[in-house]
């Protein structure tokens, strides 16, 4: 039996999580770390913290199987993307807490670079658009507002990375400073057609480009460790919502996974055609492989997915613990009119409004806890539901079924109004862990534990098929509820900017 070890690098907790190369699991760890919110709409994570917590979840899962790492064919990781760590080459040390995908402090500065033509080129080169969740806006207020630190990047002392080449650097011990191209293609400086930095996109953003690493494959021999008591070979690195894509399986065009985590992120495989989206969705590298070859996907995003559940518990108080939101949300039939717009980060495609906030609207005195956790919950599935009709419409694909993953996947309350709203077959497989199997099937690809992608096929087992068991009207009703919602959320920070309150 061969084994992986994967790591998988979430935006609220790091987990380490040891594979056979039939895909089962045998040992998992998993722990939280700090989230730091320095001003409403700021987000930061202490990089440091990150690589020590991830470290130590690995070293665990090695204790608990007594596997050493001659017994490991590699190790694949897979991380939260758009997330930013500038750090010094000769101490190793960030010189900024990291900055997180879903911070918002960039969304004035990105006004800098509208217009003129940009946002054209921006989208025709990268596939993205000019938003604060990807990378270079962030990078660039860092080096503007860190003391010192655009004087460093310019005399070659720093290093930019997302989490994966951050964590790449620290296992090899300073040695690899290298992303992969599922991650490079969410800088907005990555042509995601020529497949290389780009010098146009980097003076728009005023990024100097020695602090850039280099672009490696998604799977390949991609450095190595000795960390954990001996040699290890690191052989897969690829962003979160790519693993996922891979790891459930959708190796052929028109197939699409939606992972339900922090967030919720809707791919599409497009194959080896970079689909151009006219509904604001993205177009991204899905993964690349050691022979050169590239699969594209279209994608949608919603910030808050699993994390409006967590406010519900850290923040609104109304459950103990996450799971319960599936009890208390149950005991009602409906939301009795109320409607929950998770924009508390602002909404991502198609409305990419950086100025919406979070709503609760349509209460009455009669409103219970309970019609605020289904409107949360129905608030998650209606903001999957406008991807999926932006993503079909886009690609002119209709589909057939939807797989599912992530940890609220396992509600099966949510996954039932998901079908509904959908009116699609969602399912649900065996293996939740999808994201950190697609990272350890890379590793596996380039150890030759699988012959080729299409492989992955084998290793997929359904678990449970939810069918939609609503009629029409009643699914228009709701859509329609929720888009009334949406618009009394959207723009609401700058509308409050602009009268000057």
């Amino acid at each position: 039996m061969a084994a992986i070890l994967a790591l998988d690098e979430g935006t609220t907790s790091c987990r380490a999580i040891i594979f056979t190369d039939g895909g089962e699991r045998i040992a998992t760890a998993q722990r939280e770390f700090e989230q730091i919110y320095p001003k409403p709409g700021w987000v930061e994570h202490d990089a440091t913290e990150i690589f020590t917590t991830q470290a130590d979840m690995a070293k665990q899962v090695l204790a608990e199987t007594g596997l050493s790492p001659s017994d490991l064919a590699g190790i694949g990781i897979t991380n939260q993307r758009e997330t930013v760590v500038l750090w010094d080459r000769r101490t190793g040390e960030p010189v900024h807490n990291a900055i997180v995908w879903q911070d918002r402090r960039t969304a004035d500065l990105m006004d800098r670079w509208r217009g003129g033509g940009n946002d054209e080129m921006v989208r025709a080169k990268t596939g993205l658009l000019l938003d604060p969740y990807f990378c270079a806006s962030k990078l660039s207020w860092l080096l503007d507002n860190v003391e010192g630190a655009r004087a460093a990047a310019n005399d070659g002392h720093l290093a930019f990375g997302t989490i994966e080449c951050w964590l790449l650097w620290k296992l090899s011990d300073g040695i690899v400073h290298s992303t992969d191209e599922s991650n490079a293609c969410r800088t907005l400086l990555y042509d995601i057609h020529a497949r290389c930095w780009d010098d146009e996109l980097l003076r728009l953003f005023d990024i100097p480009a020695s602090i850039l690493p280099e672009v490696v494959p998604c799977s390949g021999e991609l450095g190595e460790t000795t960390m954990f008591g001996g040699m290890m070979p690191i052989r897969g690195m690829i962003g979160d919502q790519q693993s996922a894509l891979f790891g459930q399986a959708c190796i052929q065009p028109g197939m699409a996974k939606s992972t339900f985590g922090t967030g919720c992120f809707l791919l599409m495989n497009t194959g080896e055609q970079a689909v151009e989206s006219q509904s604001g969705l993205l177009t991204t590298i899905a993964w690349s492989t050691p022979d050169s070859k590239c699969t594209y996907a279209l994608e949608g995003s919603v910030f808050m997915g699993g994390a409006t559940i967590q406010w519900m518990r850290d923040g609104l108080g109304i459950i103990k613990s996450a799971p319960e939101v599936n009890e208390l949300a149950d005991s009602v039939p409906d939301s009795g009119g109320v409607v929950l717009v998770p924009a508390f980060a602002g909404l991502g495609a198609p409305y990419w409004d950086p100025w919406a906030r979070g709503a609760i609207l349509g209460m009455t005195r009669g409103t219970t806890a309970a019609h605020v956790a289904r409107a949360g919950l129905e608030g998650i599935a209606c903001s999957v539901t406008d991807l999926l009709h932006a993503m079909t419409n886009d690609s002119e694909i209709s589909l057939a079924e939807v797989r599912v993953d992530g940890g609220a996947a396992a509600s099966n309350l949510l996954m039932q109004i998901q079908a509904d709203l959908l009116d699609v077959d969602v399912l649900r497989p065996t293996l939740l862990e999808t994201t950190a199997f697609g990272a350890a099937s890379m590793a596996g690809l380039a150890a030759g534990l699988l012959d080729e992608p299409g492989a992955m096929g084998e290793h997929w087992t359904l678990d449970r098929r939810f069918t939609p068991s609503i009629d029409d009207e009643k699914r228009k009703e709701l859509m329609s509820r929720w888009s009334q919602g949406v618009k009394r959320a959207q723009h609401w920070a700058g509308d409050q900017d602009d009268d000057g309150s």
